[in-house]
């Protein structure tokens, strides 16, 4: 499903003395199918940005158009939970909006709120629990009952058993060690491979944005400051540094590399696996010494 922001403004307590400018001019197109992160500083606009993909906020200039639906500022904007089912967002720690006494009922809430009937909700909360990888056993469990990782798998499976056709991503990994942020990681890009979902990604790990999205947006002090592929984003470091952002580790460890042996690779690498060929293949299959 497309989604599209042309020249997006959003005012928080629009109208009154505390009134905030948190996004302005913001143009972004999503075609369906697309992996994009969205990259900045906190208060940059991104979690702004976020919620006016399922029109949880509505822009005080400008429009968002999400599939066939449009949402305009200064209009009244009727039947948002249309669109609110087919976008799904997993919000930072998910595992604290779990509330029913199993996981079952907790998965199945959702779905059941939209007007599924209790029978097919169930039938996808089946479905949903594989698809984090977790065994269905754990459907009869309390929520409350399992280990944090768990918790979060459970959280996401609620999500899931929606159907969304759009999955927003705010900082899913926040609290995890490397190892747990690598396999929530892993599990979102291959559900967005398997389902075709567009997948909007919030994070501050550089690595992440190199290593599963196919586009980057930057946002700055509420504006699109920059948008490329990763390739594009991480060839030109030196904008990011003037932003105040960092790059991946792999791409530092390139540029140190060129600089203190002088081989020019010619390209940014955004994962080892790729460096370490490029340099053997330039080296002549073998290492000098």
């Amino acid at each position: 499903m497309d989604i599209s922001l042309s020249n997006v403004e959003y005012r928080y307590q629009a109208g009154t003395p505390f009134e905030r400018l948190a996004i302005q001019d913001v143009t972004i197109d999503i075609p369906s199918g697309t992996y994009l992160a969205l990259i900045g500083h906190t208060g940059s606009g991104k979690s702004t940005v976020l919620q006016h993909l399922n029109a949880l906020l509505q822009p005080t200039q400008g429009s968002v158009k999400i599939g066939d639906r449009e949402v305009k500022a200064n209009e009244k904007n009727k039947n948002l939970r249309a669109i609110r089912q087919r976008v799904g967002i997993v919000f930072q720690f998910p595992e604290h909006q779990l509330f029913e006494e199993t996981v079952e009922k907790d998965i199945i809430f959702g779905p059941m709120n939209f007007g599924i009937s209790e029978k097919a909700a169930k039938d996808r909360a089946r479905v949903a629990i594989k698809q984090v990888g977790l065994g269905e056993e754990i459907l009869e469990k309390s929520p409350f009952d399992l280990s944090g990782g768990q918790m979060r798998r459970v959280a996401i499976a609620g999500v899931l058993a929606m159907n969304p056709d759009v999955i927003v991503l705010d900082e899913p990994t926040a609290g995890l060690d490397p190892r747990g942020r690598k396999e929530i990681m892993d599990m979102f890009y291959e559900l967005h491979k398997e389902r075709n979902l567009s997948t909007i990604l919030v994070t501050h790990s550089m690595e992440d944005a190199a290593r599963y999205a196919d586009q980057i947006v930057i946002m700055q002090q509420g504006r699109v400051a920059k948008r490329g592929t990763p390739e594009e984003i991480f060839s030109a470091p030196e904008d990011l540094v003037q932003m105040g952002l960092d790059v991946p580790e792999v791409v530092r460890f390139q540029l140190k590399l060129e600089e203190k042996t002088g081989l020019n690779l010619g390209k940014i690498y955004l994962s080892i696996e790729e460096l370490t060929a490029a340099v053997t293949e330039r080296l002549g299959g073998g290492v000098r010494t």
